[in-house]
Parts: C-alpha cells; structure tokens; sequence
C-alpha cells in the first residue's frame, strides 16, 4: 500500500456522517445539542461556542426558524470527539418537513433513531425507518426521556420488532423511570451509571457482573431484583448481539438514557462511534465506488440558498464519497459536461461557515452554486461514473400559485426555480399549459415557509389556491399523454424534468386509471423513471 494510499485509509477510518430520526418533540434538538456539548462544539446548549447571541437552537439558524420555534431544513454539524471526525446531519423534526429528511438520509451511514420511552414508536419514526430499511442502512436506537414516567422497556422492545420489523439488542437497561430512576446498567462493559437527578450528575461503577453486591448498595434489594429478573431474562431469550446483523440494518443495538438531564449520552456517543460503519460503498453507474478510490467523487444531496440572507449566497451541499478532495481541485460536472473549478469550498456548523483545505469521505463540504447544480447532481475528479439520481417522494397538498404583484415576475421566476431545485416544494407545469403552476409538498407547513422566504429573500407576495389532490404518480408509458383519466377529479402535470406525472384525489382513482389503460404503471417516487 502507498503512503497516500495508507493516509486515505486512515482519515476514512476517522469518519462517522450519521443523521438523527424521529417523531416531533421526542427530544430531537436537546440530544444534538448535547452530542455537541460532548464534541466541544458548544459550551452550552441552545448557543455556539463562543457566540453571545440570544438562545436558540444550535441547529436552527433561519429566521422562521427561529420564529417558529421548529426546524424546517436540515443542517450540516462537525465536531471532533476522541479521534473520531463526526458529521451529524441534523434535520427537521416536523412531519411536514420530512421530504428534506428523506435527502438528507441518502447522505449518511447511519441514523440514530430517537425514541420517547413513554410513547413509543410513533407515525413519523415508522415512516423515516422505511426510508433507512430501504438504503439498508444500520440504525442505533436511543430510548429517551427515561427521567419521566415510561411503558415498560420489554414492550418498547417488543414494538420495535412488531411495528418495525426489526430485532434489537438493549446495550445498556435502565433501572426504573420517573421519579424511581435509578441509573442505568451497561451490560457490554458491566458497568452501571447511578442517576442522581438533583446534582444532575452521573457515577460510574465498573463492576464484576450484574451479581456484584456493589450494585445492590446503590439501588435498594427490590430495584436489584427486579434488574436481576430483566437481565437473565435478556440473556436467556433476548437476541444476542451481531455485529454483521447491526451493519446490515438488521438488529438494532438500544441505548435507555435522558437527554434533557445529559444521562446516559456520552455512554452512547462513545459505543455508537465504535460501532458505527465508516463510509460505505455508494452505486453508481459503474457498479460499487470504494470510498478507498484515490480520485475524489461525490454527490450533491442538498441545495440551499440564502443562507447568508446580507449576500443572497446558494449553496450547493456535497457528500463526499471517495478520494481526497483539496481546495481549488478542478471537477466534471457530468450532466452539464462542464468542468468547474471549487475554489471556495466550506465546512459548516450550522449557519457557520469556514473554508476547508481538504476533505475525505463521509465529510459534507458546501461549494458556490451560480445556479447550475441540482440535488442529486454528481462531481468527480476524473472519469464519466454518476451517482444514482435522488428519489423524489409524492407529495400530499398541492395548490395553484399565482403572482400578486405582477410587476415582479422576473423575482417571481427567480425565487420559485430556486426554492424548488433546493427542494422546499416540488413544481409541476399543467401539460399543455405551462404557465399554470402547481406546487406540491409533503406538509401544508412547507406553503408557509414558501410564501415567507419568496417576500423575505426575493420580495414577491404570492396567492396559493389549495387543490383537491393528495397523491402524485409518476407515468412509466410511452404514450403518456393520451391516458384515459377523469379530467374531473385528476390532473395530467409534468415535472420539472419534464417527465409526466398525475395527481389524484385517492387511491382508488389510481385503480381507475390503471384498470382502463393497459401497460402503464404509476410510481410513487420519480426513481422508476431514472
């Protein structure tokens, strides 16, 4: 092996670029933020290291954001922790923002599912796993929130496996909940974490076994019985543990902790990062890409402009897949055919930006964009491989958009082409008359962020009439255009590819279609059609 190719080795072997799913308010932003207070990243949570801004969330840096009180684009954070370079992809957690999650997860090797330990699995966790089983990629739950009353863990555990279709294996078990929380025993490393919720701090007690006296003394002869009970039970006909299992999104290793009172997180982050895969192979037009290839790939997952709102800048968001990339490197932009020249690459923490000199795979760098890159679009050094397109999901809520000054169409054009190619709405032009726009998102929230950003970034107003369709299906037909459909109740549209598509008021209407129009079928995501 050459030493550059050892070097590569190494810093790859460094990386770990995971994202954090979960249902809204199971504590998604506090255990980022303390992620982060472990990573040094920030002193406190809620505030960036060194800044003396006013509180708010780390992750959360754009205006409605902060107005809102809920995120509604994902973030770029890295930290360092103990060798490891760490890149979180924080992203929404409002259901209505899920489609900028859906990109976001194509971009990471791993996710941490959160869990509240007193609801459970809940309707936007079910729906994010999917995404996660679909790329097969390995998933680490965290159950939290055990500082407040919760449902026994043995049925947490069971509703993995029914609702999810998962195994787990629990890596460490809490001793109770609530106001009878105990602490939590770690049953790798046989040690157990005492909580003391008015401290707010955590002692360790490495010890021989689950049988050691010494744990006796710390939570009382009942707790201790009880924990006895759980782990023989867990040893005798809970999953064992498989390391190839948890790679392959098979069996999920489980951690119990709080986030809120900082108990057991840095007992997670520690196993997650050992555990956790390095960067994985991607497919690409050519077959598998080792992150290992001396020369630099990579894919644009994100697109985001605006984000300093003082120069109206657009960023393009690249994951990096294989190579070295280094500062002024000289890339093929394949669907354009063009060579581009990445002289200003930046790293990112939040809002916050620094120019980067090199990157590795895992890591997510931020180039210029002067409007010519699109999600999913490719980079490399040399040859003529692309990455496979970025699916997208059907929308739920659609709606006519007109102008309302029509004196500002050309900021109108501007800030509609550029909110869609960065994914806040997905656009549609009428077939056979493309000036008659419908927009389609996942949540009705996304129409307000909409409306907000075209006044606040490119001062237009604008009028949305709420259409009667909750499904889009993407057309695999060579004769698209003359489906018999009922133009009463379903709407004929391209996309802004310019590949057919319709919009249903039901599932049924999909039947109708389907039953009377031989050899035609309908996607729920554009990937059939890539």
């Amino acid at each position: 092996m050459t030493e550059q190719m050892a070097a590569l080795k190494k810093e790859i072997e460094k990386r770990r670029t995971f994202a954090i799913i979960s249902h809204p308010d199971a504590g998604k932003t506090t255990l980022t933020e303390k992620l982060l207070l472990f990573g040094g990243a920030i002193r406190e949570a809620g505030s960036i290291k060194g800044r003396k801004a006013s509180r708010h969330a780390t992750s959360d840096w754009m205006e409605i954001e902060r107005k809102r009180g809920i995120s509604v684009t994902s973030t770029v954070l890295q930290f360092q922790y103990e060798g490891y370079h760490v890149n979180l992809l924080d992203t929404p957690g409002h259901q209505d923002f899920s489609d900028d999650t859906y990109r976001t997860l194509v971009a990471a090797d791993s996710a941490v599912m959160l869990i509240d330990a007193a609801k459970g699995v809940e309707p936007q966790t079910i729906k994010l796993f999917e995404v996660c089983r679909m790329r097969g990629i390995p998933i680490f739950t965290f159950i939290n929130k055990l500082d407040r009353e919760s449902r026994d863990p043995f049925e947490l555990l069971k509703e993995l496996e029914d609702v999810l279709g998962i195994h787990s294996y629990p890596m460490n078990w809490p001793v109770g909940s609530g106001a009878h929380f105990r602490g939590i025993f770690d049953r790798r490393r046989t040690v157990f974490e005492q909580y003391d919720g008015r401290e707010q701090k955590v002692t360790r007690t490495p010890l021989t076994g689950v049988e050691d006296e010494r744990l006796r003394e710390r939570i009382g002869d009942e707790p201790y019985q009880k924990l006895m009970e759980e782990i023989t039970l867990l040893d005798v006909a809970g999953d064992s543990f498989d390391e190839s299992a948890v790679q392959q999104g098979q069996l999920t290793p489980v951690f119990f902790g709080s986030a809120i009172s900082n108990f057991g997180v840095e007992t997670f982050l520690r196993q997650f990062l050992e555990l956790a895969p390095t960067p994985v192979a991607r497919p690409t037009s050519e077959g598998l890409l080792c992150p290992e290839t001396p020369t630099f790939a990579g894919f644009v997952f994100k697109i985001q402009a605006n984000m300093n709102p003082a120069h109206r800048d657009r960023v393009a968001f690249v994951r990096v897949c294989a190579g070295r990339f280094s500062r002024g490197m000289n890339v093929a932009h394949p669907r354009t055919g063009k060579r581009i020249n990445l002289s200003s690459p930046q790293q990112f923490f939040a809002q916050d930006r620094s120019i980067v000199e090199e990157a590795y795979p895992g890591d997510i760098i931020g180039i210029f964009d002067p409007g010519i890159f699109r999600i999913g679009d490719t980079l490399i050094e040399s040859g003529s491989l692309t990455f496979e397109g970025l699916p997208q999901f059907s929308p739920e809520h659609f709606a006519r958009v007109t102008l309302t000054d029509t004196g500002k169409y050309k900021q109108y054009n501007k800030g509609l082409a550029q909110l869609t190619e960065e994914g806040t709405v997905q656009l549609f032009r009428v077939a056979n008359r493309t000036e008659d726009l419908i927009l389609g998102v996942v949540g009705v929230l996304q129409f307000e962020v909409l409306e907000y950003r075209l006044k606040a970034e490119y001062g237009v107003t604008v009028s949305l009439t709420r259409l009667p369709y909750q499904l889009a299906r993407w057309i695999v037909s060579d004769r698209a255009d003359e489906l018999l459909f009922d133009r009463s109740s379903c709407l004929l549209v391209k996309d802004q590819d310019e590949r057919f598509v319709m919009l249903f008021p039901n599932e049924f209407a999909t039947r109708w279609v389907l039953e009377r129009n031989d050899g035609v079928t309908l996607h729920s995501t554009s990937n059939a059609l890539t």
